[in-house]
């Protein structure tokens, strides 16, 4: 049976990187779409994973259709603000439909952005306004969504405090958050990519517990009380980030201060919670659990 061809869009990034490894252990045959202008030391790491690299203007849809004739679906691994997210994840888009792509799979990794409130969450807008987008193009779309990413628990996500042993949380401390690590989330992309069946959204945690549940995990990891620590009311945190943005805006920052915390509201408030699952879809993936990477990486 000759393997899949799929076209991967961010194969030099951190997630994308991830993807590419686990489609390459499943047998497909990779593409990696890079500008013309690659660097050598990109050029030789996508090499080295065994990608075949496939040069096209970013900015071109035709260019971009022609590397992709063939290809069994799209990967978008994209990450950026609206000139990504919108522009060039929207030329892939149009790009894999005119080529005959029969499946794409945009960047959203994200929580459940489908339930949150439209202005709240600036880079989760962004998804909603390709999904509205992507839903009218004839091509079949699936979205992953993985709650936050379990690698950033510690100093991108300081809701653990080591110095103090405490869980911060706003609201509730029994609401449930989900937290997956980056390499599930490129094992289970991996897998979807080569599945025809799948439908418009999976929804995926390798972990789900509270801020309480987090207090007793890091209790048993480290062998020291932790306790949670409620640091304000939701309406606190809105007015947290209100300060924040007006403070240090960084309008072309990605990932600046005040999107972390929007992310947070969005946990801490149920909103962006992932319901129902579909983790048990393919039955041989393994998920790691907080516990697992918290032994094997403290916060810092």
């Amino acid at each position: 049976m000759t393997p899949p061809t799929i076209a991967l869009a961010g194969a030099t990034g951190d997630l994308g990187s991830r993807i590419a490894r686990a489609l390459i252990s499943r047998g497909a045959v990779v593409l990696a779409l890079v500008r013309p202008d690659i660097s050598a030391a990109d050029r030789t790491h996508l090499t080295a994973l065994g990608l075949t690299l496939a040069e096209a203007d970013p900015n071109d849809v035709g260019a971009m259709a022609g590397v992709l004739q063939g290809t069994k679906c799209v990967v978008s691994a994209l990450n950026g603000l609206h000139d990504v997210i919108l522009g060039r994840q929207g030329v892939l888009l149009n790009a894999a439909v005119q080529a005959g792509v029969p499946r794409f799979i945009p960047s959203d990794y994200s929580e459940d952005f489908t339930r949150t409130t439209p202005g709240d969450n600036r880079n989760l807008d962004l998804r909603r306004e390709f999904m509205a987008r992507a839903d009218l193009a004839p091509i079949q779309v699936t979205s992953v969504l993985n709650g936050a990413f379990m690698d950033m628990l510690g100093a991108e996500m300081p809701i653990i405090q080591p110095m103090i042993h405490r869980i911060l949380y706003w609201g509730n401390a029994d609401q449930p958050l989900d937290f997956t690590t980056k390499d599930d989330v490129a094992v289970y992309v991996a897998a979807a990519a080569m599945d025809d069946r799948t439908p418009r959204f999976l929804r995926i945690s390798g972990d789900t517990l509270s801020a309480r549940e987090l207090a007793g995990v890091m209790s048993e990891v480290t062998s020291e009380r932790y306790q949670t620590l409620h640091v304000g009311s939701l309406r606190m945190l809105g007015l947290m980030i209100k300060v924040a943005q007006r403070v240090a805006p960084q309008p072309r920052e990605t990932f600046p201060a005040w999107q972390g915390m929007q992310y947070m509201r969005d946990m801490f408030s149920g909103q962006g919670k992932l319901d129902p699952l579909d983790t048990n879809r393919y039955p041989e993936l393994r998920w790691t659990s907080v516990r697992t990477h918290m032994t094997t990486r403290r916060p810092g």
